[in-house]
């Protein structure tokens, strides 16, 4: 369990990049309800998270070490994959976030238009 993950740091960090939790879920592959026990200081960063979340919020791995809790240490060594084929999977994650984020609108806008719908064919009210 990780000790003093600083959640405060982490939530301006992704306001500052707009960004949410959800992207935290979507970049490290894990259930939101895992993100929350990570602010909770309930689960700690594995190592290979903790490089891909510092190249979500674009911060050395050594800052986000500090950040996420006593508990929470970096890889011994940096992946073998270079910077640039870490940001391609963030990448990947925050395209797979666009893209549920417009169905959800398209979802929401079909709503909207449904109701109009249903309420144009209502008798009018006396």
């Amino acid at each position: 369990m990780a000790l003093f993950f600083d959640a405060t740091w982490f939530d301006q960090r992704l306001r500052l990049l707009g960004l949410g939790r959800a992207s935290i879920a979507a970049t490290l592959n894990i259930p939101e309800p895992e993100v929350e026990a990570l602010f909770k200081d309930q689960r700690e960063l594995k190592p290979t998270e903790v490089v891909t979340l510092a190249a979500l919020l674009a911060v050395p791995v050594t800052e986000l070490t500090r950040r996420a809790g006593a508990g929470t240490v970096a890889p011994e060594t940096e992946p073998a994959a270079p910077f640039e084929a870490r940001m391609d999977a963030v990448e990947q994650a925050m395209q797979r976030l666009e893209e549920r984020m417009s169905r959800v609108e398209s979802l929401i806008a079909r709503a909207v238009e449904t109701t109009q719908a249903i309420r144009a064919d209502l008798p009018p009210r006396e």
